[in-house]
């Protein structure tokens, strides 16, 4: 089976209600297994593949998240581009609960996963200054113009290793790199797809003000946040699927031309 699109749910992002003819596909990669089964089916008359990222069940941790399984497995389908919608915690009063973000920046302080698929006899050093696809941001970006929602057409985000949430003081060093937000699956995902050479643009939704805020996060509210504005999350997914163009103009299927050693 193919797939031209790929969908990675994140929190409350579990299954594939979007899709029609759903078919689903159990794999296996040089890198384990992928988080769940991943479900082919059609939307806006293209092929999506759709995979959650914690199970269907929320029972994988960040740090045990396969992303490099999760990625394989999508690339072995022909996956071209990757839409990631995640749930994040806010570093900025004026990202508030709710907001969509469409992230063009990251600081990775996670430090038990592994980053890369050539880890034998090649290294690759793979460019991540601008991490996400050009082409999928501006089209996010102008899909959500149109439905007229709170988004940030930027946001730097800060990913921690997880699960637990930040202390105050880590928080406001956060604040103090001026970062916009923080989450804990951005990295390594959408470095790999980088090395896969797939687009790749991550959704986030704020869902908390971090700790920061003298308020402490808890994951009842997180959840309860998402649940609030999954549908507006699907909108923007379904608008954007149906105006992408079906030839990807952008350099990311080339990532891997000056990156190998």
């Amino acid at each position: 089976m193919k797939a031209e699109i790929g969908i990675i749910g994140g929190t409350c992002v579990y299954d594939p209600t979007l899709l029609k003819n759903v078919k689903e596909v159990k794999m296996r990669t040089p890198y384990g297994s992928p988080s769940d089964a991943i479900s082919i089916g059609e939307l806006k008359g293209r092929l999506i593949a759709f995979l959650p990222r914690h199970g269907r069940k929320h029972t994988i941790r960040p740090t045990d998240i396969n992303s490099r399984a999760n990625i394989y497995a999508l690339k072995k389908l022909g996956v071209q581009r990757i839409l990631a919608p995640s749930a994040v915690g806010s570093l900025k009063e004026e990202y508030r609960p709710g907001d969509t973000v469409i992230v063009d920046q990251f600081i990775d302080r996670t430090t038990k996963r592994e980053q890369s698929f050539y880890t034998g006899e090649r290294v690759c050093h793979i460019s991540v200054a601008d991490p996400m696809c050009p082409e999928l941001r501006d089209t996010l970006i102008k899909r959500a113009e149109e439905m007229k929602i709170r988004y940030h057409k930027t946001g730097t985000y800060v990913c921690i290793e997880g699960p637990r949430f930040s202390t105050k003081a880590e928080s406001k060093m956060h604040r103090s790199w001026d970062a916009d937000i923080i989450g804990m699956t951005l990295v390594p995902e959408c470095v790999l797809a980088r090395e896969a050479e797939i687009c790749y643009s991550c959704i986030a939704t704020v869902t908390d003000y971090d700790v920061w805020k003298d308020r402490p996060v808890n994951a009842e509210e997180v959840a309860k946040t998402m649940k609030q504005n999954i549908d507006k999350i699907k909108t923007l997914i379904t608008e954007t699927i149906g105006t992408l163009p079906k030839e990807r103009k952008c350099e990311c299927k080339h990532a891997l031309k000056s990156a190998l050693v």
